[in-house]
């Protein structure tokens, strides 16, 4: 770990945060009775890591450096992707009475999310020629 990656996964960091606000604010007009924001945030940060983790395989199709991997899957989609605001929202509307909805949240949530990172890796694998796997090393596993 060098200065100079650290670097690199922080400016990544800052864009995902960044890209997270604005799609929150843009949300919040129909978010009333689900936090669709974090939704749609979650989805598409897990459908971003499984389509650029298996495209930019060194073995892959579209090669790129390490650093950019980690700008992308440990920067980017690490601020990003909102897991401890979907925890919060979720007690919350625990705390509220509104147990349906927590759990449409939780299930809604965690299977679109695994179905999207399931998405995005498809994609890529076949752009790729049928690709295995998404992260090549292993502080890339820790997105």
């Amino acid at each position: 770990m060098s200065f100079s990656t650290c670097l690199i996964v922080m400016a990544g960091g800052a864009l995902g945060t960044l890209a997270r606000y604005v799609v929150s604010v843009l949300m919040l007009p129909v978010s009333k009775e689900l936090p669709w924001g974090t939704i749609v945030i979650n989805v598409t940060g897990s459908f971003l890591i499984g389509l650029f983790g298996t495209l930019t395989l060194a073995s892959g199709r579209y090669p790129v450096s390490e650093n950019l991997r980690l700008f992308v899957m440990i920067g980017f989609c690490g601020g990003y992707t909102t897991f401890s605001s979907f925890s919060l929202q979720t007690l919350d509307l625990l705390r509220a009475g509104a147990l349906g909805r927590a759990c449409l949240n939780i299930a809604g949530s965690v299977v679109v999310c695994i179905l999207a990172v399931a998405a995005g890796h498809a994609m890529a694998a076949y752009f790729n020629g049928g690709a295995q796997k998404i992260a090549q090393a292993a502080i890339e596993e820790e997105a």
